[in-house]
């Protein structure tokens, strides 16, 4: 029986990091506010399609694939294509600055 609590435990952890992108103990170990902003990039990061390691163009050429989908003129909303904007603020925002020299 105890066994059984410890298996579907570990099968509850496994689906909350699946789900979230974090594990469910994180932030007591890092605070409240630091998992907030790590839940706000993942959730950007699933809704253009990116993963951590995306460069500027990749998120880029992500959000215009998404805002061709979910433009108001394509039957999309206005909500929508807003969400797309600030995820890709979000994710652009995180990035280091760039020197502008090649």
């Amino acid at each position: 029986m105890l066994l059984r609590l410890a298996i579907l435990l570990a099968i509850g952890c496994v689906l909350f990091r699946w789900a979230f992108g974090e594990w469910p103990w994180s932030n007591l170990m890092h605070g409240s506010k630091g998992g907030a902003r790590r839940q706000g990039l993942a959730k950007a990061r699933a809704l253009l399609g990116v993963t951590s390691a995306a460069s500027r163009e990749e998120i880029i050429a992500a959000h215009r694939r998404l805002a061709a989908l979910v433009h108001p003129d394509r039957g999309g909303s206005n909500d929508a294509l807003r969400e797309a904007n600030a995820a890709r603020d979000l994710l652009l925002g995180e990035l280091p600055p760039t020197t502008g020299q090649d």
